[in-house]
């Protein structure tokens, strides 16, 4: 299969599919808003107007959207990718979505006779750059096992969770995780600065340590920087931070953590919905530096 059709190229879709460029592949590309799509044109890809015409010179279809109802229209609406003859074909969806709706997609799929899968991923933009993202399926093994060599190709690390649906749940205990080391970051700054402590070998230090993660050492530096350009939307993260809550009430759990970072997310999305997940410290420094 060399035919791969590529919808949704933001910041972390855009990567991916210069990694698949790379590998050779012929890319059909879709976007929304059009201009998005000429990059990737100059580098090879063809750009398609509609997700219907994306699947119809595709073999194997990615879409990564932005929400839950836009993945559900690149599906399921007027000129939406089940308007297309896809049987045979493979749809893997990278959005974090709802593993209600990815139900509804792999079963829509199968009754066409297509092989659907939902598969996130993290590690944001450098993750997307480096190609060392994290992807979490579900679906059948089979497809897994077929389409694994392509997944590699943008991927560090990936795993066959369950059948579907179970991608996007383990995608949520990974965001549950994030909210967690994302609040104690900040805390961790508002604290050793209030403290009168070197920032920098605060971190240098912490970072060598039990309290190391990905968001100190892949976020702090930015927020140093003053940085707080996208590798993940404000806007994306509240919105997976309600889905995990959501799927959490229907396993009847409390996640009192998550429910407060969900709160502190809000706030921060009311002025800064477009910036990345590291201004969260805006919360307590407005301006993005220490109080004085």
């Amino acid at each position: 299969m060399k035919k791969i059709g590529f919808i949704g190229l933001g910041v972390m879709g855009g990567a991916i599919v210069t990694h698949l460029l790379q590998a050779g592949f012929e890319l059909h590309v879709y976007n929304r808003t059009q201009a998005k799509m000429q990059p990737y044109v100059a580098l090879g890809a063809i750009s398609e107007n509609s997700p219907q015409e994306v699947a119809a010179h595709a073999e194997i279809i990615f879409t990564m959207v932005g929400f839950p109802q836009d993945v559900k229209y690149v599906y399921f609406g007027e000129n939406g990718i089940f308007k297309s003859d896809i049987a045979g074909k493979y749809l893997v969806d990278l959005t974090t979505s709802t593993p209600t709706l990815a139900k509804e997609i792999f079963q829509e799929a199968t009754l066409r006779g297509a092989h659907a899968m939902d598969a996130p991923v993290s590690g944001g933009d450098l993750g997307a750059k480096n190609g060392t993202l994290t992807m979490m399926v579900g679906g059948n093994l089979a497809d897994f096992e077929i389409l694994t060599p392509i997944f590699e190709i943008f991927t560090s690390t990936l795993n066959l969770q369950g059948p579907a649906g179970s991608g996007q749940h383990t995608k949520m205990a990974n965001q549950i995780m994030i909210a967690g080391t994302m609040t104690g970051l900040t805390e961790l700054l508002v604290y050793a600065y209030a403290a009168g402590l070197d920032l920098e070998k605060v971190l240098a230090t912490v970072g060598g340590g039990s309290a190391a993660n990905w968001s100190l050492t892949n976020y702090a530096p930015r927020i140093l920087a003053q940085d707080f350009t996208p590798g993940f939307f404000v806007k994306h993260f509240v919105k997976d931070l309600k889905i995990a809550l959501d799927e959490a009430e229907k396993m009847n759990l409390q996640l009192p953590a998550t429910q407060q970072a969900l709160k502190m997310y809000e706030e921060l999305a009311k002025d800064y919905p477009n910036s990345g997940t590291q201004s969260l410290i805006k919360l307590f420094w407005p301006e993005g530096t220490p109080k004085k």
